[in-house]
């Protein structure tokens, strides 16, 4: 079927967790993955060095229950991205 925006990438318009080399890790609707960085829309970002909670867990109860659009573009640098999942695959 194919995307109706030509060059956003297979990930554009899916949620997506993007975890990183660090303590932070962000869910939010992919807009595009370009080389400076994963562009996220209506994302939220947790830092577990912030928190009591671990990425893990924060990631697993967005899973089940959804995550809150804190931010409505981020955009996470490519030299801290350490992986990018679907959010339906959690």
């Amino acid at each position: 079927m194919g995307t109706f925006h030509h060059g956003k990438g297979d990930l554009h318009g899916i949620t997506i967790v993007v975890d990183t080399t660090g303590s932070q890790v962000a869910i939010g609707r992919c807009d595009t993955v370009t080389p400076e960085g994963v562009i996220l829309l209506d994302a939220d970002v947790h830092d577990a060095d912030e928190s009591d909670v671990t990425k893990e867990a924060w990631i697993q109860k967005a899973a089940m229950m959804g995550h809150w659009a804190r931010h409505p573009r981020i955009v996470v640098p490519t030299d801290q991205v350490a992986s990018i999942t679907k959010l339906g695959d959690v």
